[in-house]
């Protein structure tokens, strides 16, 4: 992906040099980099990866899907709190997840500590189990465990 990158770069820096202007411009330097995109898109079979925006729209999937749960669960915890009897049983489950690396494992972590009603207490030393403590077990789990799908499965596009 770097190597995609850099070569990208070096079309669009050399398209701008290439062209026949008094002084280099911004702008002809995002046509050589558009360009740069094309010849890339059309040759990336030959670097033996995957085209390199892919995971840049895949990330911007997983940022659209992160500000969805952090709008939904923050309405379910807003109402909570607003409600005049607090109807609420925190306690703590465990998930097995399926992410394997180190910074799948924290990646998911963060997301699901950021939205609210929801804290991983403490990931297991193999890095495979997930303790979470919910605010209502009884009525967030099945949703919780949906949003951790969700999760996991945009973290895999974005790392893999």
């Amino acid at each position: 992906m770097p190597a995609q990158l850099l070569l990208n770069l070096f079309i669009a820096f050399l398209w701008m040099t290439l062209m026949d202007e008094d002084e280099l411009k911004f702008t002809t330097f995002f046509a050589g980099f558009l360009v740069g995109i094309g010849i890339i898109f059309f040759m990336h079979r030959f670097f033996g990866t995957q085209f390199y925006l892919r995971r840049l729209v895949k990330t911007i999937k997983l940022l659209f899907i992160f500000i969805s749960e952090l709008t939904q669960s923050s309405i379910v915890v807003l109402g909570q709190i607003l409600s005049p009897k607090l109807k609420i049983k925190p306690g703590i489950f465990k998930y097995e997840t399926v992410l394997k690396s180190d910074v799948e494992v924290t990646m998911l972590s963060l997301l699901l500590t950021l939205t609210p009603g929801s804290v991983v207490m403490e990931v297991s030393p193999e890095g495979d189990t997930l303790y979470i403590h919910a605010m209502d077990v009884e009525e967030s789990r099945a949703g919780l465990i949906k949003q951790l799908k969700n999760f996991e499965k945009a973290i895999m596009e974005v790392t893999r």
